[in-house]
């Protein structure tokens, strides 16, 4: 059993019960070929998160200090993460991240860029837009809701994927189509919320 594998069954083995996580709509993750999932962010364990209820094996960004942490780094590099500068167009992060995509994997990102501390869906950087117009991926919009706190309902919710081909076709910009992208996941928790 490999890092990945290893890790996803023992976060989830903690996780499930103590957060008493509820999945809807992971089959509209596709099953092949490459795919963004993009989530809201609300905290630090989000990417385990996402990583436990998708589908799918996903590869996160992580900031790129992370990395500079031997061990931290030996281990983020095992579970499928790779370093991204923050504040800076990382010519190196953009290449990865595409080249996982051409690859027919899963990208995993929170388009926001940093979590938010009120809980409310912000602001996204550019990059997720980035990416959806480069690739062919489908694009599945993500959302968790709820609090991080023992034994309280966290529920994340995989909507289908959005057809970004007219972004694509008339060459809309990536920070336009990154504000559709959150603006599914707006609509995604405000449907869940009610």
């Amino acid at each position: 059993m490999n890092l990945y594998k290893f890790a996803k069954n023992a976060v989830a083995i903690l996780f499930f019960p103590l957060y008493r996580i509820k999945i809807i709509g992971k089959e509209n993750v596709p099953k092949e070929g490459p795919v963004i999932i993009c989530s809201n962010h609300i905290s630090n364990l989000d990417p385990p998160v996402v990583g436990i209820t998708s589908p799918r094996d996903i590869h996160f960004m992580a900031k790129g200090e992370l990395f500079e942490k031997r061990f931290l780094g030996k281990l983020l590099l095992g579970i499928q993460a790779f370093p991204v500068r923050r504040g800076l167009s990382d010519r190196n992060a953009l290449r990865k991240g595409l080249e996982i995509l051409k690859n027919g994997e899963t990208l995993g990102l929170f388009p926001e860029g940093t979590r938010s501390k009120t809980g409310e869906i912000g602001k996204p950087l550019a990059g997720a837009g980035f990416f959806a117009l480069r690739s062919d991926a489908a694009i599945v919009p993500c959302v968790i809701i709820g609090p991080y706190k023992a034994f309280r309902r966290l529920t994340v919710i995989y909507g289908e994927p959005m057809d970004i081909e007219h972004y694509r076709k008339t060459k809309v910009s990536a920070k336009d189509t990154a504000e559709a992208i959150m603006n599914e996941i707006r609509i995604l928790k405000e449907n869940h919320q009610k």
